[in-house]
């Protein structure tokens, strides 16, 4: 009795040893697909556009320094904006608030976000010259989804 219950106790603790490998090495796999698609440069969320529009080599070779420079300008953006809505906090926080050096901040501000706005319009019209008619049509209606679901502001 005792001996078939340490080979039921072996056999289970086996196949859960088992069971967890193969979880484990299912996922590593996985990722590591995942991985080498790489972001997405039509995408802030990474969601891989290129596997949905099916970009060919030519268009993804010009599609990659198109993004990355869109990438480079929009952080630099981000980067100015986060330094403004910082200063802002500061100056609302003074004990005399200065209106006209918050009215000047919320200027400088909005000029940033006309900025992105404009980066954002120029990418996606200079991404568009890339696609073909389907390509653009998938890539409009993703982005229709995208806005529908809150996902692109």
């Amino acid at each position: 009795m005792r001996g078939k219950l340490f080979v039921f106790i072996l056999f289970l603790s086996l196949a859960i040893n088992a069971s967890v490998l193969g979880t484990m090495g299912f996922r590593y796999y996985r990722e590591a697909s995942l991985a080498k698609e790489g972001p997405c440069p039509l995408s802030p969320s990474h969601q891989h556009l290129y596997q949905h529009l099916g970009l060919s080599a030519p268009q993804l070779a010009q599609m990659e320094p198109l993004a990355q420079n869109f990438h480079e300008q929009l952080g630099k953006l981000e980067l100015a904006m986060k330094g403004k809505n910082e200063r802002l906090v500061e100056l609302l926080g003074q004990k005399e608030v200065d209106p006209v050096q918050v009215e000047g901040l919320r200027k400088e501000i909005a000029g940033i976000q006309d900025q992105i706005q404009r980066e954002v319009i120029t990418h996606i019209l200079e991404s568009k010259k890339i696609l073909d008619a389907k390509q653009q049509n998938q890539f409009f209606a993703l982005m229709s989804q995208g806005m529908a679901a809150g996902q692109i502001k």
